[in-house]
């Protein structure tokens, strides 16, 4: 794989990060737009990263998975960042799954299942952007 398909993941990455992240941004969320695409576009190089380790030392026993598993253990803080709690009530909750998700596709597109990675970004904003709406209609 040639530097200017590793290039176009990350700005893939970046712009499926973008469109969640602007979901959350529009409402005032604590996590929005940079956030997003940051945790996105990073996980997309972490993935491309783990690819070019094994490459490089073939000869050695890499296992690849594990900063698969480095990256789901650092958003994991993110998200618990973006949780809160006040007089009973947790806030961040979808915010911190949003973080998630979006570092789910980051991964995607850095493994090069951009289709994938596309329809996850499309689903996760109907599910943000509708289900608030009918969630405001119930209360």
């Amino acid at each position: 794989m040639n530097e200017t398909d590793l290039i176009l993941r990350i700005v893939i990455a970046a712009i499926f990060g973008g469109v969640i992240g602007w979901e959350r941004q529009k409402d005032g969320k604590p996590a929005g737009l940079r956030t997003h695409m940051l945790v996105s576009t990073g996980a997309a190089l972490f993935t491309i990263i783990s690819f070019a380790v094994v490459s490089v030392f073939e000869d050695s026993v890499i296992d690849p998975t594990r900063i698969a598993a480095g990256i789901i253990t650092g958003v994991g803080f993110l998200g618990a960042g973006a949780i809160l709690q006040s007089k009973g009530e947790v806030h961040g909750l979808t915010t911190a799954a949003s973080i998630w998700i979006v570092s789910a596709v980051g991964m995607a597109v850095g493994f090069g299942l951009h289709i994938l990675a596309g329809a996850t970004t499309v689903v996760t904003v109907i599910v943000l952007y509708l289900l608030e709406k009918l969630e405001q209609k119930i209360k």
